[in-house]
């Protein structure tokens, strides 16, 4: 039995994944065939439940063609507006459980750009959420994801930059890149789009980390915000687990009295935070 065992208060789905499981669930509980455009969260032993219920995974629209009618769940993460288009165009019934956060950066993103802004998104160019922002600029956007991209972006002379941010980026190094870029001397209208689950999570899971013996991080490798609490816990606690279920640190933790911080991702369900808290404070 180890007494000293802490869960983040705010561990586990944010209010955009869990929005958008409950959609599935309401669908399922309808009998309806449902696909989802891309897996529902970044969590595959989640996608993998769903598969069994039958829920099938579309990762391009073309792949609808000869498929039977039915309901599409569009994920959190949102699609760009070309995607969202011609998914209405197959005939299909759409849900569209993308978070609300992230639909007000699409609105924000496709009114700056009609009114001439050249739009700049701070995240990761190849995550879902970023391609979907960048698809509701009607004119083309530019992602920085590192330092140095920062440092060597140049906007014209006389352009106005409107700077949005993937909702899951690190806030710290969110405000490092607009001080790079605010140095430059642009014309800039700035919207801190990081949704407030995150700062949330990762104050949290920073200042558990620095008290913690032993921080465990459950997640999916996928999972952008899950890699983040890694990122940020391996910075003060230096045994550190990144893991997906509890299966990946049986017979693994070394032995300490200390205290056993348990923090999660935004995609992450309840039931495996849950297992991992049970075999630490039981049978570890």
């Amino acid at each position: 039995m180890h007494d000293n065992v802490r869960v983040c208060e705010h561990a586990g789905f944010c209010f955009g994944a869990g929005r958008g499981v409950e959609s599935l669930d309401k669908a399922l509980s309808e009998k309806e065939t449902i696909y989802t455009y891309g897996p529902i969260l970044n969590n595959d032993k989640l996608v993998e439940s769903y598969a069994q219920k039958g829920v099938r995974v579309i990762n391009d629209v073309s792949e609808f063609e000869g498929l039977p009618k039915g309901k599409v769940i569009i994920r959190a993460h949102g699609v760009s507006k070309a995607v969202y288009e011609a998914i209405l165009a197959t005939g299909m019934e759409i849900t569209d459980a993308t978070c609300p956060f992230v639909k007000r950066i699409h609105n924000i993103v496709e009114q700056h750009s009609k009114d001439g802004e050249r739009i700049v998104v701070i995240g990761n160019p190849k995550h879902p959420e970023v391609l979907g922002i960048v698809g509701w600029s009607v004119s083309s956007a530019t992602v920085i994801e590192t330092e140095e991209e920062a440092r060597n972006f140049s906007a014209k002379e006389g352009e106005k930059l409107c700077i949005v941010s993937q909702t899951t980026f690190n806030r710290k190094k969110f405000d490092e890149f607009l001080e790079i870029l605010g140095k430059k001397g642009y014309n800039m209208s700035v919207m801190n789009t990081i949704c407030d689950a995150t700062r949330v999570r990762q104050e949290e899971a920073e200042k558990m980390a620095k008290e913690a013996s032993v921080m465990l991080v459950i997640g999916d490798e996928k999972s952008s915000n899950s890699r983040k609490l890694y990122e940020i816990c391996s910075q003060y606690c230096d045994h550190t687990y990144f893991i997906q279920t509890v299966e990946d640190i049986k017979g693994k933790l070394p032995p300490t009295d200390g205290l056993i911080g348990i923090t999660a991702g935004a995609s992450t369900p309840r039931y495996i935070i849950e297992e991992v808290q049970s075999y630490v404070r039981h049978d570890f």
